[in-house]
């Protein structure tokens, strides 16, 4: 017995980090209870010291963390059905716990295999209940498939994403010290392995909701194609690869929509990355959750300012060529490469007199320094 909850299996630390965790009961409803192994409360008689006042210290702020947390988190919260929030926080003797009520933890194990329209409403499950948190300015800070339930309801026509492990969440802008914060390096924004690793460039204020969203950019990618985006082995995780200035490689099969999404997310700066309301409004159409047949290694093209592709439009079998030399100035350094080198300016010296060689079969064309409209023939 632990504070009237009676614990009915083995205590195990699987998948529990700091924690010892068991399931428990208490005047017949049945629930999940969580031991933290550190920190430990000092008995209020201790003798004082030094190491005693930091010792009580860490322990305030860590249950000031955690019923921060609670209190702005509200079960009775509208749209918060999915999140699965504690009910009670408590220290008994020097160890402190947390208790939730117990629901089914089984997870669909492979969400990629889902269609279209499931995919999305998945996602958007899963987005809403991030969203929930940012606008209340609450990290989650440990964003991960294990912390994300996917389950159907008996009698549901979807899968709905069930947000769990609040422990290691905080106010934005306010995490705990680098030796206390917790988090997944796979999955881990960019900002927070720098906080972690003590780099200058990333202060607390630098940790703020937009580290869930990088890895929420990362899990969107898992659940529609089964992996993590690709990037160069020498990095230990995606945030490294970010840090290093490397561009994560995403999935060709990815509709443009979701590939523009994820770089997006996968940003560098924080700053620059999208709020949950842009990322629920990409999801609207199941269509962009479908996997595309695509040239392996092409990637969605970029889009311009305007929405419009800064592709080239292919080619026709049939191409009406302009074989005159050109006397105009050539085309911006922004403009798109040309297919195959460029032939060299004609010379400004009048052309000989002797005919031109006839035109061979193949012809050498400079596409990328085209001045007329481009929708013309």
């Amino acid at each position: 017995m632990i504070a009237g909850y009676r614990i009915t299996t083995a205590p195990t630390n699987a998948n529990g980090g700091k924690c010892i965790w068991a399931f428990a009961e208490k005047s017949g409803s049945a629930y999940f209870i969580k031991q933290f192994l550190e920190p430990k409360r000092p008995k209020d008689d201790a003798r004082d010291s030094p190491s005693l006042r930091i010792r009580r210290q860490l322990a305030r702020e860590f249950e000031e963390r955690h019923r921060t947390i609670m209190k702005r988190l509200q079960p009775d919260a509208s749209g918060g059905g999915n999140l699965v929030l504690a009910t009670d926080f408590f220290h008994e003797g020097s160890t402190y716990y947390k208790v939730t009520e117990r629901i089914d933890t089984s997870s669909l194990e492979k969400p990629q295999a889902l269609e279209p329209r499931q995919k999305m409403v998945l996602l958007k499950t899963l987005g809403s209940s991030v969203k929930q948190l940012h606008d209340i300015d609450v990290v989650h800070g440990d964003l991960k498939p294990l912390n994300v339930l996917v389950q159907k309801r008996d009698g549901a026509a979807f899968h709905a994403a069930k947000l769990i492990d609040f422990d290691d969440s905080y106010v934005a802008g306010r995490p705990p010290a680098p030796e206390d914060i917790a988090g997944d390096s796979v999955y881990g924004a960019p900002e927070w392995r720098r906080y972690v690793q003590r780099d200058d460039s990333a202060g607390p204020d630098r940790l703020t909701c937009a580290v869930d969203v990088f890895a929420l950019g990362l899990m969107t990618h898992l659940y529609l194609t089964g992996e993590l985006p690709r990037h160069d082995a020498r990095f230990g995780s995606p945030a490294d690869a970010v840090n290093a200035g490397e561009r994560l490689r995403l999935d060709p099969r990815l509709s443009d929509e979701i590939q523009g999404l994820l770089r997006a997310t996968t940003q560098a700066d924080p700053k620059q990355r999208p709020r949950m309301m842009t990322y629920l409004k990409a999801l609207s159409d199941p269509k962009v959750c479908a996997l595309q047949h695509r040239r392996p290694g092409s990637e969605a093209p970029k889009k311009t300012p305007t929405g419009e592709s800064s592709a080239l439009p292919p080619r026709t079998s049939r191409v009406r060529l302009n074989l005159k030399p050109r006397t105009d100035n050539p085309a911006p350094a922004s403009r798109p490469a040309p297919a195959e080198p460029a032939p060299p300016e004609p010379d400004s010296t009048p052309a000989p007199a002797t005919p031109p060689a006839p035109r061979s079969s193949r012809v050498r064309i400079n596409l990328g320094n085209r001045s007329r409209d481009r929708n013309a023939p």
